[in-house]
């Protein structure tokens, strides 16, 4: 069997990231190619990407056969290795002729002429590490660099500027995570990012819950009488709304993407009539002045971010782990309480349940014979419940609920960010 159609070997290494500087180039929004028919890329499909990983796999050689004294019925020695771990052993693409022995000296010439693939070459990047490149949605100094940062210590920040460009840069292999805000403690959950994860394939690795601090900040000698304009995104606004009433403000909010693009619009335009709602690193990146800090009007200001990755990890039961599935139900009366019923006879607890309108169909009619009068609205349900999927009680109470949705996904189960935390705690970026 040949192995010259293992093209995804080609295109496993990418171009090294750079880490965020000053001055960062931004991922920007382009049209999304179609990878099931791509010819580019990590795989046609992701189909051949496993099928490639099965048959290097199963060409493992070892060259040190006398240091493993049990063989299988194939006679080849057992990987040394799992999921990353480093190996002595191989994989070698060429069939060995075992009546023909190589001495020392033939094994040196051949292995300058071509180097064996590493196993290490085909394993998931680590789950932290500096090597490690995460995308988030914003430009350095956002509140989103800060949670990659905690998430993931000295990694690689790779800036978007969409939500849905940071899930194409973890699907195209530009970046290894993703971490994203799905709920805010004052502003509630951010549902753009919810029918994201429904859409992409990605899968919930683990969650973080970052403080938001916010800062208004001005080009320095900026006095906040001569301020006639305050920008940042729509919810750090509605969030310090009134605080700035009381500085006495009587300024025009304007919305804008994100809380440092704000920052590094005023700093690039010069505009000494208007301030920003950020964090206190963006006012250090792009050289403002903090006119009054901590200006949210709740110090318990906090955000939750998701760390998205290609494939999941193993659901342990050692620690607190959390779950996140989407469904949507089934006809019937009273089906939601059946659903959510599952989970409450196995003391299994929900922290959020969450419902956005069913795209494929978002209406559908109750009686057929009053066309045009008994309508309803369909919606998908998000839930996060607190069990692993590797407890027996949330592998039942999973099947208990397909009984009762038409659709059942999930999303992650994932350990649960248990970082102790209080409003006087400033983790601000």
């Amino acid at each position: 069997m040949g192995m010259q159609t293992l093209s995804p070997i080609k295109t496993i290494h990418q171009a090294p990231v750079s880490p965020i500087a000053r001055v960062c180039p931004v991922v920007r929004c382009v049209l999304r190619p179609d990878s099931f028919h791509s010819t580019n890329g990590v795989g046609s499909t992701r189909t051949d990407w496993q099928t490639s990983c099965a048959i290097l796999s199963s060409k493992v050689l070892s060259q040190s056969h006398q240091h493993h004294p049990f063989n299988y019925s194939g006679g080849d020695v057992a990987a040394a290795s799992v999921n990353g771990h480093k190996t002595s052993l191989d994989l070698n693409l060429l069939p060995i002729n075992k009546e023909t022995e190589i001495t020392d000296d033939q094994a040196a010439d051949k292995a300058k002429i071509i180097k064996p693939l590493s196993i290490t070459d085909f394993s998931p990047a680590p789950m932290h590490g500096s090597n490690l490149r995460v995308a988030y949605q914003g430009v350095p100094g956002a509140y989103s660099e800060g949670a990659a940062g905690k998430a993931y210590p000295n990694c690689d920040a790779i800036p978007c500027d969409q939500f849905e460009v940071a899930f194409q840069a973890v699907e195209l292999w530009i970046a290894d995570r993703a971490v994203l805000p799905v709920e805010n403690s004052l502003g509630g959950s951010i549902h753009r990012n919810y029918d994201l994860l429904l859409r992409h394939r990605l899968h919930i690795v683990g969650e973080v819950q970052f403080p938001v601090r916010h800062c208004l900040l001005a080009l320095p000698g900026v006095r906040k009488e001569y301020i006639t304009r305050v920008i940042s995104h729509p919810q750090a606004l509605a969030q310090c709304e009134q605080t700035l009433t009381k500085l006495g403000l009587k300024a025009a909010r304007e919305a804008v993407d994100d809380t440092a693009g704000a920052a590094e619009y005023i700093a690039t335009n010069n505009l000494r009539d208007t301030a920003a709602v950020a964090s206190a690193r963006a006012a250090e990146l792009y050289g403002l002045e903090i006119l009054e800090e901590g200006i949210e009007d709740d110090s318990s200001n906090l955000t939750r971010f998701v760390m998205l990755a290609r494939e999941p990890i193993i659901p342990r039961t050692d620690r607190p782990f959390k779950t996140s599935i989407v469904f949507a139900q089934d006809k019937g009366t009273s089906v939601l309480f059946k659903v959510l019923s599952a989970f409450a006879f196995r003391n299994i607890n929900l922290t959020k349940i969450e419902s956005r309108p069913h795209r494929n169909t978002p209406i559908r009619l109750v009686d057929d014979a009053n066309i045009g009068t008994a309508k309803h609205f369909e919606y998908m349900f998000y839930v996060d419940f607190e069990a692993s999927l590797a407890d027996v009680r949330a592998q039942n109470a999973l099947a208990e609920v397909q009984e009762f949705t038409s659709f059942l996904r999930v999303l992650g189960s994932y350990p649960m960010d248990m970082t102790p935390w209080s409003p006087s705690t400033d983790n601000s970026p």
